[in-house]
Order: C-alpha cells, then sequence, then structure tokens
C-alpha cells in the first residue's frame, strides 16, 4: 500500500467513526527524555527487558528436552523473518557441539568422483541467499485434540513455523561435481547429532532448489539450527532438512529409516499409509487478534501469517462471521516462493461476539480445508501435516479463544497415540 492509498483510507475511517485517536488532554506533558546517561556500547546486542517474556514454548508434557520441539512465539512476532533466537526448534536426540575446524561433509555412494568438504571449503564455492519457511510436519498437532482446547493460542497452534534468510551452496553444485551416476536417483541424508538422523530426498530435488546452509540471517547458524551446516529442503518438512549434516549417500533407494516409516507417514481416513508426504500444505494464522488476547471495540487491523509449501500465496481470505462470508485481505512486504507472507484486513469491532478466520490460496490453486473436511481425508489417529482453518471466537468480553468447531464423532485417541517421536509437544 502506497502512501497516498494509506492517508485515504485513514481519513474515511476517521470521518466514518471507526478509528479513534487518543487525544492530548490539558496539561499533558511529552515523553521525557533520560535524565542520565544510558547503557554504553555492547558487543553483542540484547533486547529490552521488558520484552523478556517473548520466548519460545516448550511443553511441560516432553518426557525429555533432547526429543521434542520449541514453538515460535507467532503471536508475539511481526514480518516474515522470524529472529535466529525464536526460530522454532526440532530435536531427536539433543543439539551436539560440533568444532567447525574438525567439520567434515562426505559426498559418496553411486558418484563418479567421491567427495568430503570442509567448512572453509564449502564457504569458498558460489552461494545464493534465499528466503524460505520451515516447517514441522507435526505444526497444528493440536489439532488433533477433540474437543477442540479453548486456552489454545497462536503459538502452541501453529508456532512450529518459521522464515529465514538462508545463506549456502546449492546442492546442485556438489552433485554436479560428484558426477551422479544415473541409478543413483536417492539422496540419503544424515545428521552428526546422537541420533544419527537419516533422511531420504528424490535426487531430482536435490538437482532443483536444496541448500547446503551455513548461515541464518546473515549470521552462522545458530547450534540447534544445525550448526556448521545443514539442508535447507525448500517447501518440505523440517523432519527432511537434516540438521548437523555430515554425510550425503547417493542411492538407488530409499533408506526407509525410522523416520521415514514409523515416523513422518500420514494415516488416511479409509485406513490407508501414505509415505514420502514430503510438501507442507498450504497454510495461514490470524495471529492478533488470537487465542489469549484481549481487545477492545473499535479498530483493528487483523494479521496473520500464510505460507504454502507448493509455491507462492496469492491471495489470503478473511472471515469475521465464522466462514458465512469472506473478504480478500491484503498482503504486505515481499511475497516470495516458499517463504512466510504477512496479511492484514481492517475491521471494525462492534463488541459484539464473532468468530475470526483465515484462509490461503496459492499459485496452485490450492487452499486450507475446513476442520470437518480435513477429517475427511485423513484419520482422527493421524499427527502429520494438518492444515485446517484455525478459529479465533471474540467474546462479547474481548476475550480470544479457540474457535474451531467440535466434531460431529466422539473424543480423538490420547495424543500419546503418535505425534513426532511419540512424545506429546503440548500438554
Amino acid at each position: 500500500m502506497n502512501r497516498r492509498t494509506f492517508l485515504h483510507g485513514l481519513a474515511a475511517a476517521l470521518a466514518a467513526g471507526s478509528v479513534q485517536l487518543v487525544r492530548a488532554q490539558q496539561g499533558f506533558k511529552p515523553f521525557p527524555p533520560a535524565p542520565t546517561l544510558g547503557t554504553p556500547l555492547q558487543p553483542i546486542g540484547t533486547r529490552a527487558a521488558s520484552e523478556a517474556h517473548v520466548v519460545r514454548y516448550i511443553s511441560n508434557t516432553l518426557p525429555s528436552r533432547h526429543t521434542g520441539a520449541a514453538f515460535a512465539p507467532i503471536g508475539e512476532l511481526d514480518g516474515i523473518i522470524t529472529p535466529n533466537g525464536l526460530h522454532f526448534e526440532r530435536d531427536h536426540a539433543g543439539v551436539p557441539t560440533i568444532d567447525p575446524k574438525d567439520y567434515r561433509l562426505v559426498l559418496h555412494g553411486l558418484v563418479e568422483r567421491p567427495l568430503m568438504f570442509t567448512l572453509n571449503d564449502l564457504m569458498r564455492l558460489p552461494s545464493e541467499n534465499q528466503v524460505y519457511f520451515i516447517e514441522c510436519a507435526g505444526n497444528g498437532q493440536n489439532g488433533y485434540r477433540e474437543p477442540p482446547e479453548p486456552a489454545l493460542t497462536a503459538t502452541r497452534s501453529r508456532g512450529l513455523v518459521s522464515g529465514a534468510e538462508w545463506t549456502g551452496v546449492p546442492l546442485r553444485i556438489l552433485l554436479e561435481e560428484a558426477g551422479v551416476k544415473p541409478e543413483g536417483r536417492w539422496l540419503l541424508a544424515e545428521g552428526a547429532d546422537a541420533a544419527a538422523w537419516v533422511r531420504s530426498i528424490p535426487t531430482e530435488k536435490g538437482l532443483r532448489d536444496v541448500l547446503v546452509a551455513y548461515k541464518q540471517n546473515g549470521e552462522a547458524l545458530r547450534p540447534e539450527q544445525g550448526y556448521p551446516v545443514r539442508l535447507v529442503v525448500p517447501g518440505w518438512e523440517g523432519s527432511i532438512q537434516v540438521k548437523w549434516l555430515r554425510r550425503i549417500l547417493v542411492a538407488d533407494e530409499p533408506a526407509m529409516s525410522r523416520g521415514e516409516t514409523s515416523e513422518y507417514t500420514d494415516v488416511r481416513a479409509d485406513g490407508r499409509i501414505d509415505a514420502f508426504t514430503w510438501v507442507m500444505e498450504p497454510q495461514s494464522i490470524i495471529t492478533r487478534p488470537s487465542g489469549g488476547q484481549l481487545i477492545e471495540p473499535g479498530f483493528h487491523q487483523i494479521r496473520g501469517l500464510a505460507w504454502s509449501g507448493f509455491g507462492k500465496v496469492v491471495r489470503v481470505e478473511v472471515s469475521t462471521d465464522g466462514g458465512a462470508s469472506w473478504k480478500e485481505a491484503r498482503l504486505t512486504g515481499p511475497v516470495l516462493p516458499y517463504a512466510l507472507t504477512r496479511f492484514v484486513f481492517d475491521w471494525n469491532w462492534d463488541g459484539k461476539e464473532a468468530v475470526l478466520m483465515s484462509r490461503v490460496v496459492d499459485d496452485q490453486g490450492n487452499t486450507q480445508p475446513t476442520r470437518a473436511e480435513f477429517f475427511e481425508r485423513w484419520a482422527r489417529n493421524n499427527r502429520y501435516h494438518y492444515n485446517a482453518i484455525q478459529a479465533w471466537r471474540v467474546g462479547a468480553d474481548g476475550r480470544v479463544q479457540n474457535g474451531d468447531p467440535a466434531l460431529a464423532v466422539g473424543a480423538a485417541p490420547p495424543m500419546q497415540a503418535g505425534g513426532c517421536g511419540g512424545e506429546v509437544f503440548d500438554g
């Protein structure tokens, strides 16, 4: 939106009485300057003390914090780039400590020339900077709860997604240098954590857009994000974007590892099992107002996030009446393929109960299902790829709660019956 359009809209809203500006009362004084010198220069910046509450959420039901997830506080953030320290985290065996001087990446198997790279080797090669989201396949897992939990927040609903600018070497360059043999149709990527986490990637995807990344938002990867090197696989589930990458084996078949058989497979409503469901389907969520927040009658700018593993967001629609009607929201900031996208929608709340919802459409025509439509396709004991529309109910008192409708059938199976690693992400 340009300045002229914004000012025109603001003037119209003021004329209609939908925006009330705080006016200075007699005797009002401007906020005073600091009376003394402030904090001196520091070698690394820190957040304001009053923002200390903005942290990742970790469930208190995890049997071990070595295996589990920390949710990004999306209800408190803005923009499409997640700060490095708040990027969601998913570990299978804790975070290993790796000395970059000792680091080696081996590329071997069905190749003409097996190769080994140090970190310096990788950093000398041609690099790219790309803005991509990464999303855990278990994001939205609370949507499988039945009945829905009223106290759900945006963070606990969809906080296992984050966006960043990644710097690294296109995997294509390494594969071409090694010379992949015609029968090398699969790449088996293995991490250096204690789980030796392994996932299989079709060579075709590796040659297309995968990054061997060593920087995130301009700085070296944080240890919990795979320092010193990880894979970034645009649009695909987070578990395949192997952290602490130690080797890539080119093979003629997938590994069929634990992480792609007993985990990260999807159960259909008719009982069939889908394996290799890599792509993260379109998602959107209103982050403000959202669960746990309190609002007052008057003008509000509904804000949220949208993304799709199939490509680029082209449209987001918002409903303030529980899906009875929909209106198009505005997309703000850059709109990039495989990246988080921000949307806003102007809303004048009249103080009556309302149900807020959003749904995204991507450039392939994919959109989000309702909760009922989602469970026509997927079984109740599934735990992955939940992308149903998230509803927020605004009460007459201004309190916002989970507004997801209950399903026509009974309670869901216990959360312990499945999930990433079998643990309960949320309690």
